[in-house]
């Protein structure tokens, strides 16, 4: 038997993981000193309670899971005989898959007869639950652990994502995204264009001035990178901004049909401590990242 495990990091809800079999890690984060593990200890996010918080002032923490806690995730499945398959969030933004790793350099000691692979996502957030549903939908067909990697090698690069953020204070602080001029941007109305790369980082791309021309930019972008977007899912997240995300969706039907069928996805709360509020991005179906 294979079991599916993606972590909280990929905006995956416990109501969309049960429709695929997947078990659902926690990634925490902490607000005044107190770490709050999504879907541990609430069962449903309240994002605008949330964003309100950082809207306010507060700027929560995260951190990395530790060695043992990978271990209790994991081991159950192993010791009653299955293989595991990981799709998670990208490996170049964290730290906590060297203890994610220590784990598992134990458990194949343990479990020499079982498999444990893994599938990078090389991003964060709505491409990383793009992908997690994609390998998910996969899986019900039918596909073997062998066949889900191989898929993986081929797809995980056409997914591509671009966004931008009205407040950049908490890119700033974070480091997250290579190139970015943070300190500026909201005080003269820079919005820089970021996406995630190849190497499963964000990085600036490039930057407009005010929301209008940032959301423009962004129907350019799957306009010259999309490919078969229609046959495709596609997505917009947002960080509790559904009046943005609404708008844009309007801009690409206007640009790409009616019929386009568009998932709006709210950021999770872990990562949208780095992105922080009023922020909206695309994902989709793309000839190259």
């Amino acid at each position: 038997m294979l079991t599916l495990f993606t972590d909280t990091d990929t905006d995956i809800t416990p109501a969309v993981a049960a429709q695929y079999g997947y078990k659902l890690i926690s990634m925490p984060y902490s607000v005044d000193a107190k770490t709050i593990y999504p879907y541990v200890d609430f069962d449903v996010f309240d994002s605008r309670s949330f964003y309100d918080m950082l809207r306010s002032g507060v700027l929560p923490t995260t951190s990395a899971i530790s060695k043992e806690r990978y271990m209790e995730y994991f081991e159950p499945d192993l010791a009653a005989g299955n293989d595991i398959l990981y799709v998670h969030f990208s490996r170049a933004m964290t730290a906590t898959f060297d203890a994610m790793d220590q784990a598992v350099a134990e458990l194949r000691k343990k479990y020499p007869e079982r498999r444990f692979e893994e599938i990078d996502t090389k991003g964060i957030t709505t491409i990383s639950y793009a992908i997690v549903r994609a390998v998910g939908d996969e899986f019900l067909t039918g596909k073997t652990l062998d066949e889900l990697l191989k898929w993986a090698r081929k797809e995980v690069d056409h997914y591509a994502m671009y966004f931008f953020a009205d407040d950049l204070k908490f890119f700033r602080r974070s480091g997250r995204v290579s190139g970015l001029a943070a300190t500026m941007g909201t005080l003269v109305g820079i919005r820089p264009i970021i996406y995630m790369s190849p190497e499963g980082k964000m990085v600036s791309c490039g930057k407009t001035k005010g929301r209008l021309k940032a959301m423009e930019l962004l129907v350019d972008r799957v306009a010259e990178l999309g490919d078969d977007i229609k046959g495709h899912r596609f997505y917009i997240g947002h960080t509790d901004a559904p009046e943005m995300a609404e708008e844009v969706g309007r801009m690409m039907k206007a640009r790409f049909g009616e019929d386009l069928t568009i998932e709006y996805v709210v950021t999770n709360p872990t990562a949208g401590s780095h992105s922080g509020p009023n922020g909206v991005g695309v994902c989709f179906h793309a000839i190259h990242r």
